[in-house]
């Protein structure tokens, strides 16, 4: 076996998913997921959102991205996913 073909990263996209599906579904059985109520999913998009901003709220010209870092202008969010039941 190949060095590049060890590990999670290795693994085809379905596999990932399938492997990392196994784990959320057991850690719910157990009790230590955490479930994102409305209003702590609110919360922590609006602290992020703030830190985000932060540095354009303090000056006029914001400082570049480092390079191979994305801009807010082209960031998407989304919600994290529902737990599978």
């Amino acid at each position: 076996m190949a060095k590049q073909d060890r590990g999670f990263a290795s693994m085809d996209r379905a596999k990932q998913r399938e492997i990392a599906s196994k784990g959320g579904k057991a850690a719910h059985a157990k009790g230590r997921a955490h479930e994102w109520t409305v209003d702590e999913a609110r919360e922590a998009g609006r602290k992020g959102g703030s830190m985000s901003h932060r540095q354009q709220q303090s000056s006029e010209t914001p400082a570049p991205a480092p390079e191979g870092h994305s801009t807010d202008d082209d960031r998407s969010f989304s919600q994290p996913p529902s737990p599978e039941v």
